[in-house]
């Protein structure tokens, strides 16, 4: 079973207590699609300039990522993000960032991307979002990301987007500030309202929820004390969830969903071991299993 990806491809220059690098690959498409090809075939689509060269291909395509929908816009430059994290690692500054070719960037799809059985629309502009939605006509299971840019300026753009998934992922304080409630559940049931049968809160270190019209469901994080720099961590969640319910044919029934999410857990445990998304260029499908396994043995009772 075939997964696009749409989203920012990026680098990345971070600050933290562990070190710093200058230079990493980085961006929302490239942390989601580097965990989701442990599990299923991912396109990636989105758009770079001059300074991608053969490296950065490189390290996707080793992963078995595919890359005929990078586009490439000559005499432009990369999306870049500078950050700097503090002692507490929920703490982050940003420092820059340049849109640079991810500005003026305009979704092309080639076919084998269109006719993707899961898709996953990134942080990326909401009309831009439901233009591929559009596109993909013959996806069984769609999610998407947003922020709180887009739910301040973007807000009645968003909503149509999101009447047009299976599923909506953001963190706890988006889902409140897009619904207008104070709490995470009341949050969540709103959502719901909106057209998703699906929710997923990212909760950081606190783990994750999933609300459906069925029910809830909760999971810790991963307890890992090696945590070196978190970018990209919700991202490679939630490569890790769409991966799996890819692997799994789309069906996105409750129990592929719950164990989804626990794939999506240990990715993103991977992610905050390493600078950008290093952890993972190497990471064996066993190393993952093993984390799901210590992570169902410890939420059973």
């Amino acid at each position: 079973m075939t997964l696009t990806v749409v989203g920012s491809i990026a680098f990345d220059a971070v600050e933290t207590p562990s070190g710093s690098r200058d230079r990493l690959l980085g961006g929302s498409a490239v942390h989601f699609s580097i965990a989701s090809s442990q599990f299923a075939t991912t396109r990636i689509v989105g758009p770079v300039g001059d300074d991608f060269g053969d490296d950065e291909y490189a390290i996707l395509r080793r992963r078995g990522v595919l890359t005929d929908d990078v586009e490439h816009i000559p005499g432009g430059k990369t999306f870049f993000w500078a950050g700097r994290y503090h002692r507490d690692i929920n703490q982050r500054d940003t420092l820059q960032t340049d849109l640079n070719v991810f500005e003026d960037f305009q979704p092309k799809l080639s076919p084998a991307s269109r006719d993707a059985e899961v898709l996953f629309l990134g942080n990326i502009q909401p009309d831009l979002q439901r233009e591929v939605r559009e596109q993909c006509t013959s996806a069984r299971f769609v999610a998407m990301d947003s922020m709180n840019l887009w739910i301040d300026i973007a807000h009645v753009s968003l909503l149509e987007t999101v009447a047009r998934v299976d599923c909506l992922v953001l963190n706890d304080s988006e889902l409140e500030q897009l619904t207008d409630e104070p709490n995470l559940v009341r949050a969540a049931r709103r959502a719901l309202e909106l057209g998703p049968r699906v929710i997923i809160a990212k909760q950081g270190e606190y783990g994750s929820a999933m609300f459906t019209r069925d029910g809830f469901f909760g999971l810790t994080a991963y307890p890992t004390g090696d945590i070196v720099e978190p970018t990209g961590a919700g991202d490679s969640f939630a490569g890790g969830f769409m991966g799996y319910v890819a692997e799994h044919g789309g069906d996105a029934d409750d129990a592929t969903l719950r164990r989804a999410m626990a794939y999506g857990t240990a990715c993103a445990s991977f992610n905050v071991e390493g600078f950008g998304s290093e952890r993972l260029y190497d990471l064996a499908r066993a190393e993952i299993d093993a984390r799901v396994a210590e992570l169902e043995a410890s939420s059973r009772f």
